[in-house]
């Protein structure tokens, strides 16, 4: 009898890292695994080998990629509970991964149908789970999929669905294999994965601790965080043209860059500045002129934020899109970026007027000194929005505004300090002054712009870090400390965002 060739029996299975000629087979794999949802794409991966190689898992098995995972280091402390997906990997590309991070963020597991018996999935994390130790992280975290919750939607909640597999009284292949591998539920986020249908876009928070995990020092800390805002308290005055318009803007810029700022804010629809040398009396007509100076608009604070080095939080400006009028707000990213937001509540002067129309999303946007919304003017009196932004990781609330008496001017201010309390955020209102004579509906102003802090010890006294003189044209700068702001929300006089009862009421989108 011939000796059996034992080399032409075995099956060749190697858990490995992800190398750059794996890239199209793991995108074709995320395309079988994930048919209903956006796969990976060649630039996703390309990004993730770039940035964090050793995180990027797959199993090769005669030859043929039959799993993939990926996965990226956090601070996670940096992020709140009720992050998304997207925030927590920078939309697949995990340029967000912090080298000294202590947690080990899983973003993506996948086994080919075929071979869902050979435990892919358990070598899969066995490989995260010896990178944890060896790079001696505090543990793993993921935002697991319940791609069974579907089936059980319209008789129980997320939280009971959640507790009944938790149980073993119900099954859910993506749960319970999590709990089966040592994972602990720690809550349910909502809104986690846009494409995810069958989980209704929830997601589980789930953690596996490091026994073994020894602390570099006793305490574990980032010494400060500091930003460095100025608030323009904006004159509306005549100018003769455009350029004149712009050797203004370009002054306040370049006293924030002389001061060092991160950013520098100017107040909303200061642009209507413009309309005193178009000569156009009628509001509605006004609007639309205005529009017409969107691009240059654009171009020049674009081009003062790459020159000043500083990120320009640019009031806000009417756009004409598909026949309406919306009022945004840009955020011109120091590095060229170019972000937006929508006015969300037009307040009745506006409509009536101007015939303004609401945006439909609120956003939080990612900056080189952490992340910030922008809530314009009125939208600062509906406390929902500032609750939605902060659960979305914003620190920081940007509040242009326009008002003409004091009246108008106190809401707004009382409502920004009542939203950095209230959330635990930091607040920055700005402002336009003066008179535009001859300037139909924007011919009166009333400003005090300034700096908000929540109100402790830790702050500023007052929860005020700074404030202009009222109603002359003027700067303000001040510095926040985000660190300060994050130690604050844990260990506070007050802790109000751990004590929130979310088993009583919830902030939420509506779809």
């Amino acid at each position: 009898m011939e000796q059996i060739n034992l080399q032409q029996m075995e099956k060749n299975l190697i858990v490995r890292n992800v190398r750059q000629e794996d890239i199209l087979a793991v995108v074709e794999l995320s395309q079988i695994c994930f048919p209903k949802m956006d796969p990976w794409e060649k630039d996703h991966l390309e990004s993730q080998i770039a940035v964090f190689q050793e995180g990027q898992h797959c199993v090769e098995y005669d030859g043929k990629i039959i799993g993939a995972s990926s996965s990226l280091i956090i601070d996670f402390e940096q992020y709140e509970d009720t992050h998304n997906f997207d925030e927590i990997c920078d939309f697949g590309y995990i340029t967000n991964h912090d080298p000294d991070g202590l947690h080990l963020y899983g973003i993506a597991m996948m086994v080919h149908p075929e071979y869902r018996r050979l435990k892919i999935g358990t070598r899969l994390y066995e490989a995260r789970k010896e990178l944890v130790e060896e790079l001696n992280l505090k543990g793993m975290i993921i935002g697991g999929r319940i791609p069974y919750y579907h089936k059980y939607a319209k008789t129980m909640k997320p939280r009971e669905y959640v507790q009944q597999v938790v149980k073993r009284e119900i099954y859910d292949p993506v749960l319970t294999f999590h709990i089966m591998n040592e994972f602990v539920v720690k809550r349910i986020i909502s809104e986690y994965l846009e494409d995810d249908q069958a989980s209704l876009h929830h997601a589980v928070l789930l953690e596996w601790s490091n026994v073994d995990y020894l602390p570099k020092s006793k305490r574990h800390f980032i010494r400060a965080f500091p930003v460095r805002i100025c608030a323009v308290q904006y004159s509306l005055k005549r100018v003769d043209s455009f350029e004149e318009f712009a050797r203004q803007c370009e002054y306040y810029v370049e006293t924030s860059a002389i001061y060092e700022s991160d950013f520098v804010v100017f107040p909303e629809s200061f642009t209507v500045q413009l309309l005193s040398f178009l000569n156009e009396r009628i509001p509605s007509k006004q609007v639309r002129r205005l529009t017409e100076y969107t691009e240059r608009y654009i171009l020049l604070f674009s081009e003062l934020a790459v020159k000043n080095n500083v990120n320009i939080v640019g009031g806000s400006h009417f756009v004409e899109e598909e026949g309406s009028i919306y009022n945004v707000s840009y955020l011109f990213h120091r590095n060229g970026k170019i972000d937006k937001q929508y006015k969300i509540h037009i307040t009745p002067e506006e409509k009536k007027w101007w015939g303004l129309q609401p945006g439909n999303e609120v956003n939080v946007f990612d900056t080189d000194r952490g992340k910030i919304a922008i809530l314009i003017c009125y939208d600062i009196q509906f406390p929902e929005l500032s609750r939605m932004v902060m659960e979305k990781g914003a620190n920081i609330v940007f509040v242009p505004f326009c008002t003409d008496d004091r009246q108008g001017y106190l809401r707004v201010r009382y409502c920004s300090q009542a939203r950095a309390v209230e959330n635990q955020v930091y607040t920055v209102i700005a402002g336009t002054v003066g008179n535009l004579t001859h300037v139909e509906k924007a011919d009166m102003q009333y400003a005090q712009s300034g700096i908000f802090a929540p109100s402790d010890f830790s702050f500023a006294r007052d929860g005020i870090v700074g404030e202009c003189t009222p109603n002359i044209e003027t700067i303000v700068v001040g510095d926040v400390d985000l660190e300060i702001l994050r130690r604050n929300r844990k260990t506070g006089t007050v802790t109000q965002l751990k004590d929130r009862r979310n088993d009583l009421y919830e902030t939420y989108p509506v779809k």
